[in-house]
């Protein structure tokens, strides 16, 4: 039975699309395809929930998903995802016993950059096409057999565009991981059927200006309360040049004394400080069986 809609960055087969059928497996999945129109879809009410990438393990964080949820849509965090990411090089097959021989690998840029050693060690003589998902590479194959070509691509691509995977797991590093925000109107909306491996809270945070040590100040609100941060990263306000803000993951739910006391000392400093969410994350462990 389908309980709700849920949009995710497309096409079919993307990793954002392995991660919505991990945890979403009774919704509705409708493919968009940027970030910024899934957010909207979300803003519009077109959906319920958003799922989009915010950060790989290897490339760092997607700039694009942070800066449209702070300066243009400030939709709440309700749930984290954590997917492994397996790349695979994959064929039409009818060419699965000749894939050495293809002529021209298409993929995503970040693919390609994580399976650098295995494109320079065994296909030193195939040109490299960038395109705009793993996934459309994938169905690019799939819908020009008479060309000597292959993608770079996850299972779920093989299986859903009909491809023989010629090479699996090229990529240089086995723990690559990307976690994916999930996105609802509603921020004390709870995501029930999100199996969790602990809490996050995230917050954003504006330094006075001018003002030395500020974020040494900042650091030691959550220093001295043992607030376990995973993650500080700053970003243009695109107000000028030096202005930035402060994105803070820390390591557990939104209490009642801990966090909100560091939120109070911050502003005490004259820092802004705005909530973005609290949330369960959840890791999943595989994509689907080869």
């Amino acid at each position: 039975m389908i309980v709700g809609k849920v949009g995710y960055l497309g096409p079919k087969a993307t990793f954002t699309h392995v991660a919505v059928q991990g945890v979403f497996k009774q919704h509705d999945h409708i493919p968009y395809k940027t970030i910024p129109a899934c957010i909207d879809a979300v803003d519009n009410g077109e959906i319920e929930y958003g799922i989009v990438p915010l950060e790989n393990a290897l490339e760092g964080s997607v700039n694009l998903t942070l800066d449209y949820l702070i300066h243009e849509r400030r939709l709440p965090i309700v749930g984290e995802i954590v997917l492994p990411i397996r790349q695979h090089l994959m064929v039409h097959p009818s060419r699965a016993k000749q894939w050495k021989n293809i002529e021209t690998i298409y993929s995503h840029p970040h693919a390609i950059a994580q399976c650098h050693k295995f494109l320079h060690g065994e296909c030193t003589s195939t040109a490299v096409e960038e395109m705009t998902s793993t996934a459309f590479a994938a169905k690019y194959v799939s819908e020009h057999p008479e060309l000597n070509i292959g993608a770079i691509a996850n299972g779920l691509a093989a299986h859903e565009y009909g491809l023989h995977i010629a090479c699996p797991n090229i990529h240089d590093y086995d723990h690559n991981t990307t976690r994916f925000v999930i996105l609802h109107k509603d921020g004390g909306q709870e995501v029930p059927f999100l199996a969790g491996n602990g809490c996050k809270t995230t917050l954003m945070i504006t330094l006075p200006s001018d003002q030395a040590g500020a974020l040494h100040q900042v650091l030691s609100a959550f220093s001295w309360r043992k607030l376990n941060l995973s993650k500080i990263e700053s970003r243009p306000m695109k107000t000028g040049l030096g202005n930035y803000f402060f994105i803070v993951d820390i390591e557990q739910k939104m209490d009642e004394v801990l966090i909100p006391g560091a939120m109070a000392e911050l502003e005490a400093l004259g820092c802004s400080v705005e909530l973005l969410g609290s949330y369960p994350h959840t890791l999943l462990e595989t994509e689907i069986p080869l």
